[in-house]
């Protein structure tokens, strides 16, 4: 296990610049995701930690040591990919035991790490089987399990779902969280999946076109987000957004007046509300419906709020047909007041 920091890290191709001076703290032991949207750089910066990409300037650090200049074979890492990169003519046993084999280390050794592992991950009964032979969950076990033999201080996993079916995704994130727990290995995961960032992480780190929008604990990201970027980017459905001007009476925006917490009562801002941080009321705001889509659960409510198109998830089973109205009432103490110039939090 070991602490990882980047400190005013950039890198740059030729003159075009994808990540902007990047600082990042991981604690030994902690469980990091970097989240954000398709080119944003998450990728990019966890090979720069691998040593797979080189650093244009600043310092990578692991266990204190800067490790800019040091081979990815000697960062005491290991990678887990979205494709499984397994051999194909090598069983599960010896793709497992490759990287070992390539360092030289006893047959005894080796046999009893890949026994640990597969152990572990629930790959005895297939250790003899070829990759042919293997679900995706079991190809990406393996995958998992070479990494685990060599007992790196790091963890890297980029993207390593992306490949499974849905239902195997809530099911291998499990494991993934389950094994980190077990073991205590700092980790560093990049996904574009919000769901997998927050059931995951220790630490959320959302980026945007290479810089770092917040970093923080998952429920920290979820209830005070910074910007509204990050409001928008975490928390499923997505939050709602409303342009308008902070009154003494209210929010007005187009003609309609929403309630608003105790604090600034002036100026342009934009007003966010979690989908499911509305209420249904007998007396509050008239919305008129669009789409109702039942979840058993929940119902997920596409509705107007004057000219505002905006999405409720109720507990409650909404009966109502398109072009009904409904009221509704926002939850004040969740709401969400951004600067209209800035997208800095005001509240």
């Amino acid at each position: 296990m070991a602490p990882v920091t980047l400190r005013s890290v950039k890198k740059s191709y030729g003159a075009f610049a994808t990540i902007h001076g990047v600082d990042i703290d991981i604690a030994d032991g902690e469980f990091v995701v970097l989240v954000g949207p398709s080119g944003c750089g998450k990728s990019t910066l966890l090979r720069m930690i691998a040593g797979l990409e080189t650093v244009t300037s600043g310092d990578i650090s692991i266990s204190s040591r800067v490790v800019n200049e040091i081979e990815p074979k000697d960062r005491d890492i290991a990678m887990v990919f979205q494709n499984y990169a397994l051999y194909p003519h090598m069983s599960v046993a010896r793709n497992m035991a490759f990287s070992l084999e390539h360092r030289g280390g006893s047959k005894t050794e080796i046999a009893e790490r890949v026994s640990w592992a597969a152990d572990i991950l629930g790959l005895t009964p297939l250790l003899e089987r070829f990759p042919r032979q293997l679900s995706g969950g079991q190809r990406q076990r393996v995958a998992m399990g070479r990494a685990i033999v060599r007992n790196p201080q790091v963890f890297l996993f980029d993207e390593p779902l992306s490949n499974l079916d849905a239902k195997l995704r809530v099911v291998m994130r499990g494991e993934i969280k389950g094994l980190h727990q077990r073991l205590g290995v700092t980790t560093v995961y990049v996904t574009h999946d919000q769901v997998e960032a927050m059931t995951m992480a220790d630490k959320i780190v959302v980026m945007n076109a290479g810089r770092v929008e917040q970093c923080g604990a998952p429920l920290e990201l979820y209830d005070r987000p910074a910007n509204p970027f990050v409001a928008g980017f975490i928390g499923s459905p997505a939050m709602n957004f409303i342009k308008g001007r902070l009154t003494a009476d209210g929010f007005e925006a187009d003609g309609v007046v929403l309630p608003l917490p105790p604090g600034p009562t002036s100026g342009n801002a934009i007003y966010g509300i979690r989908p499911e941080h509305f209420e249904l009321v007998n007396q509050g705001l008239t919305a008129t419906v669009l789409l109702v889509e039942p979840m058993g659960s929940e119902t997920q409510v596409t509705m107007m709020l004057g000219k505002h198109q905006v999405i409720g998830v109720f507990r409650e089973r909404v009966q109502s047909q398109p072009g009904a109205t409904i009221q509704v009432q926002p939850d004040l103490a969740s709401i969400h007041l951004f600067d209209a110039a800035t997208n800095q939090r005001l509240n």
